[in-house]
C-alpha cells in the first residue's frame, strides 16, 4: 500500500501507453482529500443519524439481452424527451385509494407493495403502512411467504419441520417468479406474491408438516388474525404466533392482520425489473385483488436497470414493458389505484470520481411521462433526492451505502416517511 501510495504521489494521474493510455487516481483522491460541499442542499434537515446500518448485498439483475437493433456506437451524455406531466400533480390517479380510505373503519383496505431490494426487510413499506395504520387503523405486517428466506424487520420468522428448526432454504421447494428459471413455473400459479412454497415437493423428509412461528418486533406488527392463501388439499391450525400446516400442496402466502383498517404488503424481488407481472395466472391476481380489497398498488422498479445499460434505445424498451405491466396489473385489478415508484439516485465511478449514471435522469423522465399516460401516480424518487449527485450527499450524511445504489436503513427510513407523507398530503389538496 506504501508503495502504490508513493506511485500516486509521484506519477501524474494518466500516462500515454502505445495507442492506450493507464490512468490512476491521485493520492489525495485516494486517501479521499478531496474538498467537502459546506452543505447538503436539498437533502435538508436530517435530524440525528445515529450508528449507521449494514450494507445490503448487491443485486443481481435480471437484464434482458439488449437487440443489435438497439446497440449504437456513441451514447448521449443527457438524452432528451418532451416531458408533458411536469405541471400535473398525479395523485389525482389515487381517488379511489382515497376515496377506500373513508370505509377503512367498516372494512378492510389492501395496498400491495411490490419492488427491488430497496424494499427487503420491510425498508420503506413499514413507514407507509405506520402512517396509514396510524391514520386509518388496521394492524399486522400483512403477506409473509412461508419459507422467509430474507429477514425483516417487523417480524422474526421460524420454520419447523419434523419438530426440528429447518432452514428455510432446507424447507419447502420454492419457485420464483423472478430470478432463475431453475426456480420457475410454467403454470403462472405463483400467487399474489410471486413466489409460492410446495408441501412434499423437497429431498427434506418431512416437508407434509410444516410448523411456521411469526413474532411480531413492532408494535405495528401486531394483529388480529391469521389468513392462509393455499390450496385445498393444505390444512392448518393457528395458536397465538404459530400456524400449524399439513397436507400436499402449494401455499402461496400467510398473512397476520386485522378485520378492518389498512393492510399494507411488503412484497421484494431482489434483481427483478418488474417485468414479471405477466407471468402470474391472472385469475389469481383478479381473485387475491377482488377478495382482499385491494385499493392500491405501489410497483416500485427501475433501478436495476441502470448499472448494465448505458443504451437509450435498451432503458426505453425496459420502461414500454413496464407500461405492458402496468396494463396487466390493471386488467387483474381494475378498480385499484396504482402508484409507481422510480428509482433514486444512483452512482458510478469515472475516474475515480463518484457520478449520477446518465441513464438515471432520463428513466426517470421516461417513466414520469409513461405513468402521466397511463393514469398512474408517480413519485419521483431521483428529484425528491435532489436530482444528480444527491446519492453522494446521502452517503456523506450516513444515509446511503457505499456502492452508490443501496439506501441505509436510516435512508429507507426517510424515503419510506416521504412516499408517505405524499400520498396523505394528496387527500387534503
Amino acid at each position: 500500500m506504501a508503495g502504490l501510495g508513493a506511485l500516486c504521489l509521484v506519477l501524474p494521474g494518466r500516462i500515454a501507453y502505445g495507442e492506450n493510455e493507464l490512468r490512476w487516481p491521485t493520492l489525495a483522491e485516494v486517501l479521499d482529500a478531496t474538498e467537502k460541499p459546506d452543505s447538503l442542499g436539498d437533502l435538508g434537515n436530517l435530524g440525528s443519524l445515529g450508528s449507521l446500518d449494514t450494507i445490503d448485498i448487491p443485486e443481481t439483475p435480471d437484464i434482458p439481452e439488449t437487440p443489435e437493433t438497439l446497440k449504437t456506437p456513441h451514447i448521449p451524455a443527457s438524452p432528451v424527451i418532451p416531458d408533458t406531466s411536469a405541471n400535473t400533480d398525479s395523485r389525482i390517479f389515487l381517488r379511489h385509494f382515497y376515496a377506500s380510505l373513508a370505509e377503512a373503519g367498516e372494512r378492510k383496505v389492501r395496498v400491495l407493495h411490490y419492488g427491488d431490494s430497496q424494499i427487503e426487510e420491510d425498508r420503506m413499506t413499514m413507514q407507509i403502512r405506520e402512517a396509514l395504520q396510524k391514520r386509518y387503523g388496521g394492524q399486522g405486517v400483512g403477506l409473509m411467504p412461508l419459507a422467509q428466506t430474507i429477514p425483516t424487520r417487523t417480524t422474526r420468522q421460524e420454520l419447523r419441520m419434523n419438530g426440528r428448526f429447518t432452514a428455510p432454504q432446507q424447507g419447502p421447494k420454492r419457485y420464483l417468479v423472478y430470478g432463475p428459471k431453475r426456480d420457475q413455473r410454467a403454470d403462472g400459479l405463483y400467487g399474489i406474491m410471486g413466489q409460492v412454497a410446495v408441501m412434499n415437493d423437497s429431498i427434506v423428509t418431512g416437508s407434509e408438516t410444516i410448523t411456521a412461528v411469526c413474532k411480531p418486533q413492532t408494535a405495528s406488527a401486531h394483529y388480529e388474525q391469521w389468513k392462509i392463501f393455499a390450496d385445498s388439499s393444505v390444512h392448518y391450525t393457528t395458536s397465538g404466533d404459530t400456524v400449524h400446516l399439513q397436507g400436499r400442496g402449494a401455499v402461496y402466502a400467510i398473512s397476520q392482520e386485522s378485520r378492518t383498517g389498512v393492510i399494507v404488503d411488503n412484497i421484494p424481488m431482489r434483481g427483478c425489473l418488474g417485468l414479471v407481472f405477466n407471468k402470474i395466472d391472472s385469475a389469481q391476481i383478479a381473485s387475491f385483488c377482488r377478495e382482499e380489497h385491494v385499493e392500491l398498488i405501489i410497483m416500485q422498479f427501475g433501478g436495476n436497470a441502470i448499472p448494465t445499460n448505458k443504451n437509450p434505445g435498451t432503458i426505453k424498451g425496459i420502461v414500454s414493458g413496464l407500461r405492458e405491466q402496468v396494463r396487466y396489473v390493471r386488467s387483474c385489478a381494475p378498480e385499484a389505484s396504482i402508484l409507481f415508484i422510480g428509482p433514486s439516485d444512483m452512482l458510478t465511478q469515472e475516474d475515480g470520481e463518484w457520478k449520477t449514471y446518465p441513464m438515471v435522469p432520463y428513466m426517470d423522465r421516461l417513466l414520469r411521462k409513461m405513468t402521466m399516460e397511463e393514469g398512474v401516480a408517480y413519485f419521483s424518487l431521483y428529484q425528491w433526492m435532489g436530482g444528480s449527485g444527491s446519492m453522494k450527499r446521502w452517503q456523506e450524511s450516513g444515509l446511503a451505502g457505499s456502492d452508490g445504489v443501496h439506501f441505509y436503513r436510516s435512508g429507507a427510513r426517510k424515503a419510506g416517511n416521504a412516499v408517505a407523507d405524499w400520498m396523505l398530503e394528496g387527500m387534503e389538496n
